[in-house]
């Protein structure tokens, strides 16, 4: 159960989502609120979209592919 001080400091009600992470033989509690997904939100950006990155990687696979399939 978490204390009523940290529930009334950190905003959570019941139903809030909790995420959980190890670090240093340590368990931290990151409450899900608007707050925190605003705080990482972009943090993965990239300057091209992924869907570009797996369009290249799939033509370079289906070349992979043709050149192999006379071998066999």
């Amino acid at each position: 159960m978490i204390p009523a001080k940290l529930r009334r400091k950190y905003g959570l009600k019941p139903g809030t989502k909790l995420l959980f992470i190890e670090r240093n033989n340590e368990i931290l509690l990151q409450p899900v609120t608007k707050e925190y997904v605003r705080s990482v939100h972009g943090m993965l950006a990239s300057k091209t979209p992924a869907t570009d990155d797996l369009l290249k990687d799939r033509m370079v696979d289906r070349a992979h592919e043709e050149a192999n399939a006379g071998k066999g």
